[in-house]
């Protein structure tokens, strides 16, 4: 069985999750701290923002992949893998700007918890039947 729908997911994720490292390794060269965050608001910001997605995006990826592999049809894979993708992508960003973006911030968080809640539920759903 072919794993490709999430193998999309998982790399562009790590695309995202790549940039966010390199953002916090900038950070932390720009303004000469090597660890924690010192008294610096956007090293914080951009930690944080690295530190979330690193939290939540493998879950999701896992995921996606054993609905995948569960013989989810190919539509409800790209579905969760967008709605993962979208909502960590718009956390990440929320948390990464000068001023947080609540709104943003809420939005990845709902997208993020409707993904990995929804992909649970038809996991244990398909198991027991």
């Amino acid at each position: 069985m072919s794993v490709a729908i999430s193998a999309t997911y998982a790399a562009l994720l790590t695309l995202i999750f790549i940039v966010l490292s390199v953002r916090v390794i900038q950070r932390r060269g720009e303004t000469k701290t090597s660890l924690g965050a010192g008294d610096d608001v956007a090293l914080e910001r951009r930690i944080r923002a690295h530190g979330n997605f690193a939290e939540f995006a493998p879950l999701g990826i896992v995921l996606l992949l054993l609905t995948e592999l569960m013989g989810a049809p190919a539509i409800a894979v790209h579905a969760a893998g967008l709605t993962l993708l979208i909502g960590r992508g718009m956390h990440a960003l929320a948390l990464s700007r000068v001023t947080p973006s609540m709104p943003l911030r809420a939005g990845g968080m709902v997208l993020t918890f409707a993904m990995l809640g929804l992909t649970a539920l038809g996991l244990l759903t398909h198991a027991i039947w």
